[in-house]
């Protein structure tokens, strides 16, 4: 009895992808996309690098390229294209050494004029090919070796314009021949008419298929289709040709009149060359390559060594995707694992399926510009990411556990989730007992035991809210010394929590520099770094104010990041005046605005980045006059700091 079915069998996976691959991880790429972005790259450029980069588990279109470039590299440096000439000067040497020894023990004088004929033959292989046309060999070794002359060059070639005929020419006898020089006359007859534009050359190009398709195992359904083929290999050939030196190709031209005993291919195959020359002036007939290596390589060998360097540069440029327009899915994936094997075929794929689901799940949207930005939907994702970094750095530095809370007790958000270690909050009772009903269900135990996985909690709410207002220093320092991603991954965390736990607060997310600007999170993360001069803290905290009175009914809370003492201030007629070092005007202003902030009862945090000691005093300072408090994470801890800051006040 079978195992199985009749019709069925089980076999590698090749109509199209691999159904049971593992999906794209997007949130892995998403993350270094966004990272990227936060650094002032544009999204286009960050979804380009990650494509050129690559992914943990796949490799990126740079290293596609390095591989194709030692490939193209080491077949340039292991070959040479003198094969064909070298195997006809060795039979050449050996059939004259048979005949040789043919001829010496035989004492008659027509033994010694042989002997004087072969002595006198010119030094040059083609030359010495053809004065040997004539002559009658006593030899049948020597005979032997001189037909293999012929046929080899006849089956090179053949199969420098028409791939695998040195193989199929195996062999070949008269009637062979002439099959080939009638396909030949054939196939130029064609394209002279389809050059005159004849009107039945489709009826022409299916008989000649009828007759001689054979010839032709890339079976073309046209007649263009059959001149692209022909004209790629042609131009192979021809650039073959052009990279040898001037005494090889013309020893080559001499030799191909002694093509299988009949100078008729020679003749059918140039006629046919230039017949593809002009047909497709637009391939590459003209360059050349230089060949350093010891392995050499016939006539066929050589024009595929071509395709290949011709195939590995228009593969380059696929993976280069520098041209307008350009998507993975114009990478010839035969073509690519033809030449670097399976496995850079699956790699291109991988790239190709997470460049298309990243488009496709709505991460990237066109801007009012036309240029490409994250979505709202890839910035939550991102925000999320950057949370949970935060809440782990929370968790490992304090022990905290309520940073990851909904709320403290309070009005229930109708949600639920699972109890963790160390959560206040009530009991979810009909939510509980089910779990553990299900749970013992599934084990087939009909007591029903209850266990600390199956609790689950209310989720709540604060009662109270608060406006928030964040203030970021964009100066060219936090640039310069790599504070600009942290801060930024600072501004998601924030926003992801206040956005998911505490939706009733109000943030409000201000840059300063040489001046402040409100800015909403996408222009945050798409901020890039430009050479300012400039610390207006004065009129970032003015911009906070007016945030803070548009709630009254909420708690305060300023948190301001910044790696300088103010430099700046804004005059009555909105310029920024800039001094260094800081001027006591630019400090009383600041000042200024600090107390008024205090009246409206917010304590200012403050998150200094940076170690001078005119900083640190004026920090101090603020911190003093408003009841707040300064903070100096390292770049790591930022975003902890800043959220644990955050959650600490609103408790409080």
């Amino acid at each position: 009895m079978p195992l199985l079915p009749e019709g069925y069998s089980y076999g590698p996976w090749h109509d199209g992808p691999d159904p049971l691959a593992p999906p794209a991880d997007l949130r892995n790429a998403l993350d270094e996309i966004g990272r990227d972005v936060l650094e002032g790259a544009s999204p286009r450029s960050a979804l380009e690098e990650l494509l050129r980069r690559g992914t943990g588990q796949t490799a990126g279109l740079d290293e596609l390229t390095r591989r194709l470039w030692q490939r193209r590299s080491e077949i340039r440096r292991r070959h040479r294209l003198d094969g064909t000439l070298e195997e006809v000067r060795r039979l050449l040497r050996e059939a004259v050494e048979a005949e040789r020894r043919e001829l010496f023990p035989d004492p008659d004088d027509e033994a010694r004029f042989r002997e004087a004929q072969l002595d006198a033959l010119p030094p040059g292989t083609a030359a010495a090919v053809r004065e040997l046309t004539e002559y009658d060999w006593r030899s049948e070794e020597a005979r032997g070796k001189y037909a293999q002359i012929r046929d080899l060059l006849g089956r090179e070639m053949l199969d420098a314009r028409f791939q695998g005929m040195k193989q199929a020419m195996e062999n070949a006898g008269p009637q062979d021949v002439e099959r080939i020089n009638q396909m030949l006359g054939d196939l130029n007859a064609l394209l002279a008419a389809h050059a005159r534009g004849a009107a039945d050359i489709g009826e022409r190009f299916a008989e000649f298929m009828r007759q001689h398709g054979e010839f032709f195992p890339e079976n073309p359904r046209n007649v263009d289709e059959l001149i692209d083929v022909l004209a790629a290999r042609s131009a192979a050939a021809q650039r073959m040709l052009n990279s040898m030196s001037d005494e090889q190709r013309a020893e080559l031209a001499e030799l191909a009149q002694q093509a299988f005993g009949d100078p008729r291919l020679a003749r059918q195959l140039s006629a046919l060359d230039a017949q593809l020359r002009a047909l497709r002036p637009g391939e590459d007939w003209t360059s050349s390559e230089r060949f350093r290596g010891q392995d050499p390589l016939g006539l066929g060998e050589g024009a595929q060594a071509m395709s290949d360097l011709a195939e590995l540069d228009a593969l380059a440029e696929q993976l280069g995707q520098s041209y307008p327009g350009a998507r993975l899915e114009d990478i010839d994936l035969e073509a690519l694992e033809a030449q670097l094997g399976p496995d850079a075929g699956v790699d291109a794929r991988r790239l190709a399926e997470l460049e298309r689901e990243l488009r496709r799940q709505g991460l990237f949207e066109r801007a009012a510009d036309g240029t490409l930005r994250l979505s709202p939907k890839a910035l939550r994702r991102l925000g999320e990411t950057a949370l949970a970094d935060v809440v782990n750095a929370l968790r490992g530095k304090t022990g905290d556990r309520e940073t990851e809370s909904a709320g403290a007790a309070g009005e229930p958000t109708g949600a639920s989730r699972e109890w963790r270690f160390g959560d206040t909050q009530p009991w979810d009772v009909p939510r509980t007992v089910r779990n553990a009903v299900l749970r013992s269900a599934a084990t087939g135990s009909r007591a029903v035991r209850l266990d600390v996985e199956d609790v689950e909690v209310v989720e709540t709410e604060h009662r109270s809210r608060a406006a928030v207002a964040l203030l970021v220093d964009t100066s060219w320092s936090m640039v310069s010394e790599g504070r600009w991603l942290p801060m930024k991954r600072t501004a998601l965390a924030l926003h992801q929590l206040i956005s998911t736990r505490f939706r009733n607060d109000a943030l409000q997310l201000i840059t300063f520099g040489r001046y402040a600007t409100s800015v909403e999170l996408p222009e945050l993360v798409g901020l890039e770094g430009t050479w300012e001069q400039g610390t207006n803290a004065h009129h970032a905290l003015l911009l906070a104010g007016r945030h803070l009175r548009r709630h009254p009914d909420a708690q305060p809370v300023v948190l301001m990041v910044t790696d300088g003492e103010p430099t700046a201030h804004l005059e009555p007629d909105g310029a920024a005046e800039f001094a260094y070092p800081p001027e006591p005007r630019t400090l009383h202003k600041t000042l200024s605005e600090v107390d008024r902030l205090a009246k409206l009862g917010a304590a200012i945090t403050v998150f200094r980045l940076g170690d001078d000691p005119r900083l640190a005093a004026f920090v101090d300072l603020i911190a003093r006059r408003s009841g707040g408090r300064v903070v100096a994470p390292d770049l790591d801890g930022l975003g902890a700091a800043v959220v644990g800051d955050y959650l600490r006040t609103r408790r409080r």
